[in-house]
């Protein structure tokens, strides 16, 4: 359908958690296909529906030649201990820092159809599942850095052109 213009930092949709999706009627439908059109460009491992302005819980990834979405998701498993990975974000241009991410992530949700789905993986796939979860509970990875680091890329985000 379309490709979505990205929500940046600032806008209240990223930090507000999202309400799950009660039912599955067209206008889901068509999120899902805005949202798969919109991770499909070159640089992008995933898009969470905050980030395209719809406050509800679905996202869309597109790792490794794995494309595809998820609705309510939640993480159910992570293993190994939460290590610094270096990450970006589509709504905070220009800037990678290290967030704390497991090796391994769990996720389980539904499709359109209302079945079960069950999205796991490791490495950036496990990261990508983690920070498109985080964007559906109203976190941005900037939160999920150290103090220090944290102090340094919000001083970079006040400094942007786009904020």
């Amino acid at each position: 359908m379309t490709v979505r213009q990205i929500r940046l930092y600032g806008d209240p949709v990223l930090r507000t958690p999202c309400a799950p999706i009660e039912t599955i009627d067209e206008g889901v439908r068509a999120l899902v296909e805005d949202l798969l059109d919109t991770v499909k460009l070159p640089g992008r491992a995933g898009v969470a529906a905050p980030q395209i302005g719809v406050g509800v819980r679905a996202f869309s990834y597109n790792v490794d030649e794995r494309v595809g979405y998820v609705l309510n998701p939640r993480i159910v498993e992570v293993r190994g201990e939460a290590v610094p990975t270096g990450e970006g974000c589509l709504s905070v241009p220009d800037l990678w820092h290290d967030a704390l991410r497991h090796p391994y992530a769990r996720v389980e949700g539904i499709d359109l159809d209302g079945q079960k789905v069950v999205l796991e993986g490791e490495g950036l796939f496990a990261q990508m599942l983690q920070h498109e979860t985080d964007h559906l509970d109203g976190v941005v990875y900037l939160q999920r850095l150290p103090k220090e680091e944290r102090a340094v890329a919000m001083r970079r985000v006040r400094e942007s052109a786009w904020f």
